[in-house]
C-alpha cells in the first residue's frame, strides 16, 4: 500500500481550510484517510499551520511520500529538515 501525506479540503465555498492527512494513494482527495496529522488555514495572515511533529516524523520515517503542497507545509514547519537529519543519523 502506497501511503501519501496530503491535504484534505474542508470549509465552505471560497473559504478553504485544509487538514493534513495520511492516506492510501488510491483514495480520493476528500475521502478515506488513515490519520489526521495537522491543519492549514490559508485565509489568516500569516497562514496558520499546525502539524503534529511527532506523527509527521513517524510517517515520513515509515516511507510516506508527501504531495507537493504538503511537502511545502512540512518544510515551512521545519519537519522535513528534521526527517532528513534523522535519516542521516541512522
Amino acid at each position: 500500500m502506497a501511503v501519501k501525506i496530503r491535504l484534505k479540503r474542508m470549509g465552505a465555498k471560497k473559504a478553504p481550510f485544509y487538514r493534513v492527512v495520511v492516506s492510501d494513494s488510491r483514495s480520493p482527495r476528500d475521502g478515506r484517510f488513515i490519520e489526521e496529522i495537522g491543519t492549514y488555514n490559508p485565509l489568516t495572515n500569516p497562514a496558520q499551520i499546525n502539524i503534529k511533529e511527532e506523527r509527521a516524523l513517524y510517517w515520513l520515517g515509515t516511507g510516506a511520500q508527501p504531495s507537493d503542497s504538503a511537502r511545502n507545509l512540512l518544510s515551512v514547519s521545519g519537519i522535513m529538515k528534521k526527517a532528513h537529519e534523522q535519516r542521516l543519523s541512522k
